[in-house]
C-alpha cells in the first residue's frame, strides 16, 4: 500500500498561512542573513499567493516578483508593505 506524502512546500505553505508561524519563520531567516530573509519573505508571498499579496501591498505583481527574486533588493517601503499585507509586523529587541 502506497502512503500519500505531501510535498515539503505544501506543508510549509500551509504553516506559512499562520501569521505567528510566518513571523517566527522570518525571525529565524533574518538570523541567518539578508538573502535568507528575502527567501523567507518570498516563501510567504508564494504561500499566500503573490498576486493577492501584491494587491494587498498596493504593488504590481510583476514588480513584487522582481523585488522578491533571487537578485531582488526590495526597498524598505516595499518590504514593510509586504509584511503588512501578510499580517506580520516588524519589531526590534535590544541586543
Amino acid at each position: 500500500m502506497k502512503r500519500k506524502v505531501k510535498a515539503y512546500t505544501e506543508g510549509l505553505d500551509a504553516r506559512l498561512g499562520d501569521p505567528e508561524f510566518a513571523a517566527e519563520y522570518l525571525t529565524a531567516a533574518f538570523a541567518e542573513g539578508k538573502s535568507e530573509l528575502l527567501l523567507a519573505l518570498r516563501d510567504i508571498a508564494r504561500a499566500r499567493g503573490v498576486a493577492q499579496v501584491a494587491k494587498r501591498a498596493a504593488r504590481g505583481r510583476e514588480s513584487l516578483y522582481k523585488a522578491l527574486s533571487k537578485n531582488g533588493n526590495p526597498r524598505l517601503d516595499t518590504f514593510l508593505s509586504v509584511l503588512d499585507s501578510v499580517n506580520v509586523k516588524l519589531h526590534f529587541d535590544p541586543a
